[in-house]
């Protein structure tokens, strides 16, 4: 089974939603197909309960549609998600679900994309055709554990963020999380103020911003150096929650915007984690060495039990399982090669959109990029001539 398109856009997560949108704008068609079975499953079926958008919500809109009036400045999981529903219904995104895709390549001689997605549900394989293809599929597409030696005859409760829901079920238990960053701080928080003995890793450097900082920072950068701005949040940071280098978190020494834009990095918004923290009722611990049994060895050879393990140590792209002539856009972690803002765009109509750790924000950006390069595209072929 064969069908063309203009565009294939692959996922249907908020980029591909975005994408879908803009191009929409322009009257360009396209098909948008998801391996699971509903759009946006990360938000809908991955994130733990008290999730709410780190960011205020003028930072978190997809293309051509803002939230209500009445929404909160920071939305809630469940708020989010009916965002993305009126959304699909606004533009009439129309995602073909339980469609995996396999294979994608270049075809040079006939300069088009040729992708075979095979139907969970029916099996049924069909080769799609088109002249631009858009990689949707998020940098968050599969779970990443690290390896650590015993970790496999770990006796307790292992999992990834992706599945942890609430920390009800782990009240009076020994809980390690692994990983310092919004979900890991977050994950902690829950676990603790729900009645378990609560530990995080913390190993790298880490900025610790309230949201308000944060949102006041991004307002200020749009008109202010960001050398300037960094340094004004590091020092209401201080003020707000003093040296935190004696509870095991110190702060990197870039600047939290300067190193959101040069590494995507993220600073930490605090939910009440350091306050749990500096009351000893959230321990902050080291790395792991090795685990042998239920006891986890940390390097410095301290020595605890646990009764289960969460990590929260991020997601890795999957596109490069897929797509076999990506090497002008994509790295071999399935990332963009070029850096942003010029890293949505490939050779021979090859795009990606939200892989550039930058947020709604910048899935925005990708989606307006790739529609109005699209059309321009377009615009600039020659018109067939009528015999």
């Amino acid at each position: 089974m064969e069908e063309e398109t203009l565009v294939l856009i692959v996922g249907a997560g908020p980029a591909g939603l975005a994408t879908a949108a803009c191009l929409t704008q322009f009257s360009i068609p396209y098909i948008i197909v998801e391996r699971e079975d509903c759009s946006a499953s990360l938000w809908r079926n991955r994130a733990y309960d008290r999730l709410k958008l780190h960011l205020a919500k003028e930072f978190c809109e997809l293309p051509h549609m803002s939230y209500p009036k009445d929404a909160p400045t920071y939305i809630p999981k469940d708020q989010f998600v009916k965002y993305l529903d009126n959304y699909i219904d606004c533009f009439n995104i129309q995602p073909r679900y339980h469609t995996a895709v396999e294979s994608c390549m270049y075809d040079e001689g006939r300069k088009r994309w040729d992708t075979m997605a095979c139907d969970k549900v029916t099996s049924i394989v069909v080769k799609y055709k088109a002249r631009f293809l858009v990689v949707a599929s998020g940098e968050n597409s599969a779970e990443n554990i690290p390896m650590i030696p015993g970790l496999n005859y770990f006796p307790g409760e292992v999992i990834h963020s992706s599945r942890y829901k609430s920390g009800s079920a782990y009240s009076g238990k020994n809980v390690l999380v692994v990983g310092c960053g919004n979900s890991g701080m977050e994950i902690a928080y829950d676990l603790a103020a729900h009645g378990a003995n609560t530990s995080i890793i913390v190993r790298s450097p880490v900025h610790v911003m309230t949201k308000e900082l944060i949102r006041l920072g991004m307002t200020l950068v749009q008109y202010l150096p960001v050398n300037m701005v960094d340094s004004l949040l590091v020092t209401m940071s201080n003020f707000v929650f003093g040296d935190l280098s004696r509870h095991g978190i110190v702060r990197p020494k870039i600047g939290p915007l300067l190193l959101k834009s040069n590494t995507g990095r993220s600073a930490v918004i605090d939910v009440g984690t350091v306050g749990f923290i500096k009351r000893g009722m959230i321990k902050v611990l080291g790395g792991i060495s090795k685990i042998k049994g239920n006891i986890v060895q940390f390097e410095g050879r301290d020595k605890r039990a646990f009764d289960a393990i969460i990590f929260a140590t991020r997601y890795r792209s999957t596109a490069n399982s897929w797509l076999k002539n990506g090497e002008s856009m994509l790295n071999d972690d399935g990332m963009p090669k070029k850096i942003f803002p010029n890293h949505w765009k490939g050779e021979n109509g090859l795009y990606c959109a939200g892989l550039a750790k930058r947020g709604l924000a910048g899935i925005a950006m990708d989606a307006k990029n790739i529609a109005n390069d699209i059309l321009s595209t377009l615009d600039s072929m020659p018109t067939p001539s009528v015999p």
